[in-house]
């Protein structure tokens, strides 16, 4: 007997999907709910094993044990290129729920209905995902959700064509599908488009297309100190202008000197600089009299608008607000009016401007004190 068409069609899918989602994430295209993925990597592979034990010898049963290897692998990769941040409440209530399924399985040791309490989660598990893209649709812009629920499809399909009968057989396969589904169609059915998730904005498939990206905020040009970040449309006060996202660095880890492109180095904690992220931040130029500042909270690094920036304002915050003591200093060329002439330590700012910084929290937590002690001796 020879091998099915829809077993073949099925894996070649969800394969293609997980490697597009993977390329998606290297390039910064996508930003996955890791309460999602932490959850799906631990209940996928128990998932597997439950569905194998459940109907044994069912060629579906090899694609989700490949489905959960690399649901695992895209785990890894999301957690090496992040930072921690603590579990929102609704997050929380997803995991323990996730995992209360996967405790209830040893308890009980009933193949049958731990593969149904497995598949209850599912949902569940969903629920960090469904409200991240609610909130924006672009964190999952990837025709990896498209090409899974294709393949969920064609599971469906081979199940049918195996033979497959009762809730057992088809309850996992159709929880699936209609989970991968719903994300596939609030991020906008024309992400089935391979080269619009791999950053290759001029594909031609638009039938269907729910979602309308939005204007580009940023341009890139040219200035005397080499590359530069332009709103492209305006900013108003207190806005936020962007997320810094690079990764957390030991101090000793960072290049010395950091000239160029190692410059992209923010300094977070008297130890810890966050790391370049190979997005947009890193062009993003020092001056002397900013029109942004960054802001260190719950929600992450924030660079915020310090007035109103119109259109075609390079956009710029003052890189002295995160230095220690003992940081590198640099020579200053920004060219505005109130040029120091050299970058710093955060202690090397006058103490007016110091006090300035300090009043709208645009300084790094670990720098707080020390500066606010010279202020007031002052």
């Amino acid at each position: 007997m020879g091998i099915e068409p829809w077993f073949v069609i099925a894996i070649t899918l969800s394969v293609t999907g997980y490697a597009i989602y993977l390329a998606g994430l290297q390039r910064h295209l996508v930003e996955p709910n890791r309460a999602s993925w932490l959850i799906w990597s631990a209940a996928t592979g128990i998932e597997a094993a439950t569905y194998a034990a459940v109907n044994p010898h069912s060629p579906q049963s090899y694609i989700f044990a490949l489905s959960a290897i690399a649901c695992a692998v895209v785990t890894v990769v999301m957690w090496q290129r992040s930072r921690w941040r603590a579990p929102t409440p609704s997050e929380t209530v997803c995991m323990s729920a996730a995992f209360a399924a996967i405790l209830l399985w040893v308890a009980f040791h009933e193949t049958f209905w731990a593969h149904m309490l497995v598949v209850a989660a599912v949902p569940v598990s969903f629920w960090p995902t469904w409200a991240s893209v609610w909130e924006d649709r672009a964190r999952e812009r990837s025709p990896a959700w498209a090409l899974w629920t294709l393949g969920d499809l064609a599971t469906l399909l081979l199940a049918v064509r195996s033979g497959g009968s009762g809730i057992g057989e088809y309850g996992y396969v159709l929880v699936e599908l209609l989970c991968h589904a719903s994300v596939w169609f609030m991020v906008g059915l024309a992400t089935i488009n391979p080269v619009r998730s791999l950053g290759l904005r001029r594909g031609r498939f638009f039938v269907l297309d729910a979602y309308r990206p939005t204007a580009n905020l940023f341009a890139v040009g040219e200035t005397h100190l080499g590359k530069a970040v332009y709103a492209a449309s305006g900013f108003a006060e207190g806005e936020t202008v962007i997320r810094f996202s690079g990764r957390m660095v030991h101090a000793a880890r960072v290049p010395q000197p950091m000239q160029g492109a190692d410059d992209r180095y923010v300094q977070v904690t008297a130890d810890r600089f966050m790391g370049p992220s190979g997005r947009i931040d890193d062009l993003i130029n020092h001056s002397c009299a900013p029109n942004t500042g960054l802001r260190f909270g719950e929600d992450g690094v924030l660079l915020v608008a310090l007035r109103d920036i119109p259109a075609g304002e390079e956009i710029a915050w003052d890189y002295s607000t995160t230095l220690g003591p003992d940081a590198w200093a640099m020579p200053c060329a920004c060219g505005s009016a109130d040029c120091r002439g050299r970058i710093g330590g955060f202690a090397t700012l006058p103490d007016e401007r110091q006090r300035w910084f300090l009043e709208r929290g645009l300084v790094a937590p670990f720098l707080r004190e020390i500066p606010m002690e010279a202020v007031r001796a002052a």
